[in-house]
């Protein structure tokens, strides 16, 4: 077997991985939705906040935001792995992915496929 093709199989072994992680984490959702909220963190911010490439965005009804995209000198696993929750669970700007404990609320846009968005939760 040469590496193109070992590259190939691993790369859709990694995404298939990746995509039952994230129907495990919808899965757990939808549970928690029916059952109520739990103390427990489905998904650990870490997820997130280990991607590189934040930028500053800011919008007139949005204000500050951060994004990062697939290129953005991130590792293309732990891309993937965040983008695969992340659209599992379909978050948009609306209604963001975040639980328990996270310091930030994450989204994607359909417009802007390969970008992750993110912005701080506001505190009490």
């Amino acid at each position: 077997m040469n590496d193109k093709v070992a590259e190939a199989i691993i790369e859709i072994l990694l995404d298939h991985a990746n995509a039952q992680e994230a129907a495990a984490v919808n899965l757990k959702h939808r549970i928690a939705e029916v059952l109520g909220p739990k103390e427990m963190v489905a998904v650990k911010e870490e997820t997130f906040l280990n991607l590189l490439g934040w930028e500053e965005g800011k919008g007139n009804k949005l204000g500050t935001f951060q994004y990062t995209t697939r290129k953005a000198n991130n590792n293309s696993e732990a891309f993937n792995h965040a983008y695969n929750i992340l659209k599992a669970n379909n978050p948009t700007i609306s209604s963001r992915f975040h639980d328990v404990g996270y310091k930030h609320s994450y989204w994607l846009y359909e417009q802007k496929p390969d970008t992750i968005y993110r912005q701080a939760l506001k505190t009490k």
